[in-house]
């Protein structure tokens, strides 16, 4: 399968360059993945499209100001750090650009100076490992000189940061916020819950490995990063229980579909678990746990529009994108949203 077999054509004005005022307020498409039906209506009436005893499987990872700019010691060159993960306390494994001023032993300083860093090695990609020297607790540090890491389309300056956070968020550690979570309120997920639908919270941190595009013309060549995910004993018993009852497992974005199926066994039961996942989702694919997906619109050939063709058919997938541009829904993070059932 070739990575242009995941192309459409998208006017840069579609673009969603700032969130509504409203969270709820988003469009919402309805794909019929067995018939290719295609409805519309806004977030706000998802609870019209769910079912009583359906499960609504949510990430509730937290966005950190993972974007750092850093003055290269010796010459006074900005180097522009992206913090992917941590390897322990002081050292993490970052995306710097440019990547030639940040070559090995090469030293950094960061605002007023009371945080330097120091990079120790190359990794996969050009990812640098970089050792972080500072008085006090790190993540006050970030609040101090870190910037939320908003993606490259977005030129918008964002006024409030908690508008890329979802409503749910509690473990910090992204690097990218799980988008389809953003168009919740906690008015409408009280509602779902009163509706007697459960809400089962996991964690997957997102990096960029979710968002680099696919370069190679075989997808299957394509190679994805690791990213750390946790699911609780409760959550994974909502969602065993659901599955038991004939209800439906919605998974709230392709974050949490990726995490529901690296744990599923073929029967589509889960157990409490942790670790690292580098599960590449596209055509081909038989989901085993996900009844239901809430996905916004993504970009042309990436490996998001793959895992959404998986679950919905890539003819679908493409027609409902081709439906969307005409119908000017709104795209990308800030963007609309889509519930494939």
């Amino acid at each position: 399968m070739k990575r242009q077999d995941f192309y459409y054509h998208l006017p840069q004005a579609l673009i969603a360059q700032t969130p509504l005022a409203d969270r709820s307020a988003s469009r919402l498409m309805l794909l019929d993945r067995k018939t290719g039906e295609i409805g519309h209506d806004v977030f706000k009436n998802i609870i019209s499209h769910l079912n009583t005893g359906d499960c609504l499987v949510l990430n509730d990872t937290r966005v950190i100001p993972a974007r750092l700019y850093g003055r290269r010691a010796d010459t006074g060159g900005v180097t522009e750090f992206l913090l992917l993960h941590k390897h322990s306390l002081n050292t993490w494994e970052v995306l710097a650009g440019p990547g030639r001023r940040a070559k090995p032993g090469t030293e950094f300083v960061f605002g007023d100076g009371s945080l330097t860093a120091k990079v120790t090695d190359v990794v996969n990609d050009g990812n640098r490992i970089v050792e972080f020297y500072y008085d006090g607790i790190f993540e006050r540090i970030l609040d101090k000189f870190g910037e939320m890491p908003l993606p490259h389309y977005i030129t918008q300056k964002l006024a409030d940061g908690e508008r890329y956070q979802t409503v749910y968020s509690r473990h910090e550690g992204s690097a990218a916020a799980p988008t389809a979570g953003l168009h919740f309120t906690k008015d409408l997920l009280g509602q779902i819950a009163d509706a007697g639908i459960k809400l089962a919270f996991l964690t997957l941190h997102v990096g960029l490995g979710t968002f680099r595009p696919v370069k190679a013309d075989d997808i299957t060549a394509h190679k994805m990063h690791s990213e750390f995910y946790a699911l609780s004993a409760g959550a994974a018993k909502d969602i065993n229980d659901t599955k038991k009852a004939g209800g439906r497992i919605v998974a709230v974005g392709t974050t949490a579909g990726r995490v529901l199926e690296t744990v599923a066994d073929a029967n589509g039961h889960v157990c409490e678990q942790s670790g690292w996942t580098d599960i590449f989702i596209y055509p081909g694919y038989r989901f085993k746990c996900t009844d239901a997906l809430i996905t916004n619109f993504h970009l042309p050939e990436s490996t998001l529009i793959m895992l959404v063709s998986a679950f919905a058919g890539r003819e679908n997938t493409l027609h409902a994108y081709e439906t969307a541009v005409r119908e000017k829904y709104r795209f990308f993070s800030f963007g609309d949203a889509m519930l494939i059932s």
